[in-house]
């Protein structure tokens, strides 16, 4: 307390008690604050009196509020040893406790004055002032609350009241007790109308609280001060931001750009300027976010604030090494860094380092306990690694007469962060109800998956099949062998081998025709909203066929949320031998479409809502020498997330388009999924 109602009775006392001594100059600049030349005046004042209690008092008061809390404690020690009974004295040097940090020390000292006398507003304050300092933020309120009862009213009280209330609401707010939280701060607007502190502190509730509507009316509230006006639209900016409205947060910022002489407080234009290029970087604006940060560095050096923006646009941009390195140093200078460690963590994540990220998320929270985002990310890298079911059944049908149902169930159990075991089981009946033919067949696969490398997995399952078909019973070998790899920033690549069956219909059941695919998946992300996506197959197979397919997508991503994206595709197919009365066999066979696809990913799904996709596509089609075909493909999916760890979906999907199998014909498909994780975390995780 760098004021108090103990200065003013202080000055009272020595007034009294000290007027010979012409002491008024000394006791002004205690009231005013001038604590160095009080220190000076009360000291030479003891040369000439040292046994003085007054002057002891001031000098010890003067000493402690010039920031030497230490050398207080240690004269109001001496004054306490000499006067062992003077409450005065006692109510000193317990504050002198308060000022040295030895809160401890000062609550145990306090409840003695209290026993000693419960109505002294100087006790009853200071050790309101000590459970505060302690977060013992309720008791605190109590004691302030009883303090008031003496003195209603009391400015000083007042003020102690509306932090111990900002104390406790952030703790609910860690708690996520955010009704709780608002009410207590909502309590100090009665004391002091739109106060600064509590209108940020509420606004920052609303945003961890994910309600931005009333964040944006709070900061509005806020800007209604000329003063205050960087610091409103600086709010507003993220406010839209975390609203997905990333246009609207730039506009605002270049308007808070634009009033940066309207204040001289460097932090708040450092601020300004921070959230400038933030703007500038979910509007994906990198080539304007790099050289404003060019600048910032021009201007001001590697700044911890600066470095952060730069690893920032490296994660936006996939540059995840560089954004590690800016991290590291960021944590070299301050290891309590909040953007450094979360942001660390980030980054590491996103380059498959799975096992430092845990690390620098936890540290985050060992400096900032309950921190939503740091807990929030470990949550969802735990659910990466968490054990899950997920069944599928479907039915389909053709203008062929072909009619299949189908039922699967794949478990993935992850047992430390590099090695999952996977297992997989298949169910299929098909039928031809022109023909009559029947076929069913079971497939049972296991395996694994490992990451090799942060940037190479590995992935491999074999397992089993058995048909039963109206000529034929069998089993045959399956096997599925990945390597998924990144080679460069924004691009994957997959290499495999997968060997299954033609089990389309009933007829191809019974013939027995055994694949052997060679797979190459390619994809290429861009900082500019264009993607490619190309997939080739060569595929042998035990009728001495063979077939080459290759599929290559063009897309621009148009929006982010919900994500929209839009393109081209091709897709070239031909066999080595025509066989057109078993199978689709074109010599020569090529297709392009343009499609538009809509999608509220699952992931990001909050628990107890809905996602959904939608894809549609036309085009033509072009087997061998005939003329050309419309068609058309819809793909559709809806689902509701129960929890964090249950969701259902219904899927459907309709085409025209020629398959391996025929042309000619529609082809429709609808189905239920669920997926379940059954454990609450991973079973490496299950002690923490």
């Amino acid at each position: 307390m760098k004021t108090s109602l103990l200065t003013f009775c202080l000055v009272v006392f020595c007034a009294i008690h000290a007027v010979s001594q012409n002491m008024q100059e000394g006791f002004t600049y205690l009231e005013t604050g001038k604590y160095p030349k009080a220190e000076t005046f009360f000291n030479d004042i003891l040369k000439t009196y040292p046994k003085n209690k007054t002057a002891r008092l001031c000098y010890g008061r003067a000493v402690g509020l010039n920031g030497n809390s230490e050398k207080a404690v240690t004269l109001f020690t001496a004054l306490l040893n000499d006067f062992p009974t003077d409450f005065e004295v006692k109510l000193n040097y317990a504050e002198a406790l308060l000022w040295n940090k030895k809160y401890t020390k000062a609550e145990a000292y306090y409840q003695k004055l209290l026993d000693e006398n419960d109505k002294s507003f100087p006790a009853l304050l200071g050790y309101a002032n000590t459970l505060s300092n302690l977060k013992k933020y309720k008791n605190a309120l109590v004691y302030v609350d009883k303090a008031l009862v003496v003195l209603p009213g009391n400015q000083n009280a007042l003020v102690s009241k509306k932090y111990m209330r900002l104390g406790l609401a952030n703790e609910e707010v860690k708690n996520q007790h955010y009704t709780t939280a608002e009410e207590l701060l909502n309590e100090n607007f009665i004391a002091f109308p739109k106060d600064k502190e509590t209108l940020l502190n509420l606004a920052n509730l609303y945003l961890i609280s994910n309600q931005t509507d009333k964040a944006k009316a709070v900061y509005k509230i806020i800007g209604e001060n000329p003063e205050n006006k960087l610091i409103s639209l600086n709010g507003l900016s993220l406010a839209n931001h975390l609203n997905g409205k990333e246009k609207r947060a730039l506009e605002i910022s270049k308007t808070a750009i634009a009033s940066l002489s309207t204040t001289k407080d460097k932090n708040l234009q450092n601020q300004t300027k921070e959230r400038y290029v933030q703007a500038l970087i979910w509007n994906k604006r990198y080539k304007s976010a790099s050289k404003e940060i060019a600048n910032l560095l021009q201007e001001n050096g590697s700044e911890n604030w600066i470095l952060s923006l730069r690893a920032t646009l490296n994660i936006y941009k996939s540059d995840f090494k560089k954004s590690v390195a800016d991290y590291t140093t960021i944590l070299e200078k301050d290891s309590t860094s909040f953007d450094g460690n979360l942001g660390k963590a980030n980054a590491l994540k996103a380059s498959g380092n799975y096992a430092t990220a845990y690390k620098s998320a936890e540290k985050t929270l060992v400096f900032y306990e309950n921190q939503k985002d740091a807990t929030n990310f470990i949550k969802n890298l735990d659910k990466s690694f968490t054990p899950f079911l997920e069944t599928k059944a479907s039915y389909s049908f053709d203008n062929g007469n072909n009619e299949a149902y189908a039922f699967s169930t794949n478990i993935e159990f992850p047992v430390s962060i590099k090695l999952k075991f996977l297992a997989n089981y298949n169910y299929r009946t098909t039928s031809n109800t022109v023909s009559s033919i029947k076929a069913n067949s079971n497939d049972f696969s296991a395996g694994l998956q490992y990451q090799l490398l942060p940037n190479l997995v590995f992935k491999g399952k074999v397992g089993l099949t058995a048909s039963k078909a109206v000529t034929n019973n069998y089993t045959q070998f399956l096997t599925d062998v990945s390597f998924n790899l990144k080679p460069f920033k924004l691009q994957n690549l997959e290499i495999g081998y997968k060997r299954d069956l033609q089990n389309f219909n009933a007829e191809l059941l019974d013939r027995e025709i055994v694949q052997n695919n060679f797979i190459v998946n390619y994809s290429l992300n861009t900082n500019f909203k264009l993607g490619w996506y190309t997939q080739y197959y060569y595929t042998t197979q035990n009728d001495d066929n063979a077939r080459n397919l290759l599929f290559t997508s063009l897309y621009y991503n148009i929006l982010e949320k919900p994500a929209l994206k839009a393109g081209i595709n091709y897709q070239n197919i031909s066999f080595k031998n025509q066989v057109p009365t078993i199978y689709f066999s074109p010599s020569t066979f090529s297709a392009v479409e343009v499609f538009f696809n809509i999608i509220k990913n699952e992931n990001s799904t909050k628990k107890q809502a809905w996602f959904y996709e939608l894809t549609a596509a036309t085009g033509f089609q072009f087997i061998e020498d005939n003329s050309k075909q419309s068609t058309y493909r819809i793909q559709a999916k809806l689902g509701y997330k129960f929890s964090e760890r249950s969701l259902l979906n219904l899927y459907g999907t309709q085409s025209n388009i020629a398959s391996t199998t025929a042309a000619g014909f529609t082809f429709t498909e609808i189905g239920l999924r669920f997926k379940w994780y059954f454990l609450k975390k991973p079973i490496f995780r299950k002690k923490q």
